[in-house]
């Protein structure tokens, strides 16, 4: 288990916004690629590192477009209109109900957030190796 210090207090990464972040980040690819091709693909490292500047309006403007990206997956029947449901449960999952922080990560947190992206895509890739390979 990889742990940061915030303070005195120990958490895992997991817990924190960064890689939360990460993971909504993920998830909202994810919608965005199977709605475009079918399949589910990671964002490309360029495009995951200039997002850790500002997570905050990246996530926002994919979220603009989930749902048309849900109706389009779900056209294509199958096992990509079943990934389409359980990806858009992450991203209901993964988008708190509170505000967010509109900063900038800094090299830690943009370390943490590279890591709940690479997590969530590797949950994906095990759910869905069909759809991922």
């Amino acid at each position: 288990m990889v742990v940061r210090r915030e303070g005195d207090a120990v958490g895992r990464v997991e817990d924190g916004m960064p890689y939360r972040w990460g993971q909504l980040y993920a998830a909202l690819v994810a919608m965005r690629s199977l709605a475009g091709t079918g399949r589910i693909a990671p964002a490309p490292p360029r495009e995951v590192a200039a997002t850790t500047g500002n997570p905050y309006n990246d996530c926002k403007g994919l979220l603009r477009e989930v749902g048309l990206h849900l109706f389009a997956a779900r056209e294509r029947g199958g096992t990509s209109a079943d990934a389409a449901v359980v990806i858009m449960d992450d991203i209901a999952r993964l988008t708190p109900p509170r505000r967010e922080s509109r900063g900038t990560l800094d090299q830690q947190e943009a370390k943490e957030f590279v890591q709940g992206h690479e997590d969530r895509f590797a949950a994906y890739r095990k759910a869905w190796e069909s759809l991922t390979g």
